[in-house]
């Protein structure tokens, strides 16, 4: 699966997907966790082979990890201080900033796609809570009742929190499991997808960072695309996603242009990943990075 970069691979293509900040990972989960990734970045890189778009892709990698109850997204999202979900999610369409979000959603399988509605179907940016909801039941979206996105899990996250004071009273919560991905595709657009649960034990109708365009994640063609995740007020508090891009618009990204054609970035977290260099990104979990490169 892995090739050297000096194999034959389509340039033109990148997807990279995160899985979330999580520290304390069990060992048991973690080939699980990184199973999930390389569907994920596969079905997302699967769909640009295909001719999709990057909006395409993005959703489509987002979509895999929201349906797996592994990470904090969709099915197996953390729960808040009354045992409830509230789910987040944003998308960015780098070709001309058009963008879509919910927040606050709760009986909805993939949030994401609630975004792209958001996004391609209202003149709107940001739909939130009961009338994020109504707008997807306008759209056909159908309603699953919230006991099919609580795992085992989630309940058992939140007890352990409680009994050690939660993630409401701590600065910085060890469990970030917010998912993403960012994406080029063969016409030269960027993207990117943010989904989550939010933190464990959170207020009800809190909000963090991956609703937020310009926080959780964003996308210009011109610049790169980001999807973001860590501890959601710290991020909101910098703009993240956004002051990334900055910097690399002010080429203060050590070595960014050196050699790359036309420029193109994709930003992920610290990093940056090269067009000509990458394939798939798979991150499981902070100290780790592989990168995959598949022939076409």
């Amino acid at each position: 699966m892995e090739e050297s970069a000096r194999g034959s691979i389509d340039v033109s293509l990148v997807v990279v997907v995160h899985g979330g900040g999580a520290s304390n990972i069990s060992a048991d989960r973690k080939e699980r966790v990184r199973e999930g990734i390389t569907r994920a970045a596969t079905e997302g890189y699967n769909i640009l082979k295909a001719g999709g778009s990057a909006v395409d892709a993005v959703e489509g990698a987002v979509i895999v990890l929201e349906n797996d109850p592994e990470f904090n997204a969709g099915c197996g999202s953390v729960l808040n201080v009354k045992g409830d979900i509230e789910m987040d999610a944003s998308i960015m369409d780098g070709k001309d900033l058009s963008a879509g979000a919910v927040s606050a959603v709760r009986c909805i399988e993939n949030p994401i796609k609630l975004a792209r509605l958001v996004m391609e179907k209202t003149p709107h940016c940001f739909l939130t809570g009961h009338g994020a909801e109504k707008f997807a039941a306008d759209m056909g979206i159908p309603e699953i009742p919230v006991e099919k996105l609580i795992t085992e899990r989630s309940k058992k996250h939140l007890e352990k929190e409680k009994l050690e004071k939660g993630a409401e009273k701590t600065d910085c919560p060890k469990n970030l499991g917010t998912v993403g991905a960012v994406a080029l595709d063969c016409r030269g657009n960027l993207a990117y997808a943010t989904s989550t649960g939010g933190i464990v034990n959170k207020m009800v109708g809190r909000v963090g960072d991956s609703p937020c365009i310009g926080a959780g994640g964003y996308a210009d063609n011109n610049l790169g695309a980001v999807s973001t995740t860590g501890h959601g007020e710290s991020i909101l508090k910098a703009n993240l996603a956004r002051l990334a891009l900055f910097h690399v618009e002010q080429e203060l990204v050590e070595g960014v242009f050196s050699g790359l054609p036309g420029k193109k970035v994709v930003v992920f977290e610290k990093r940056v990943v090269l067009a000509m260099l990458s394939i798939l990104f798979y991150r499981p979990f902070p100290g780790q990075g592989l990168l995959y490169q598949r022939r076409c």
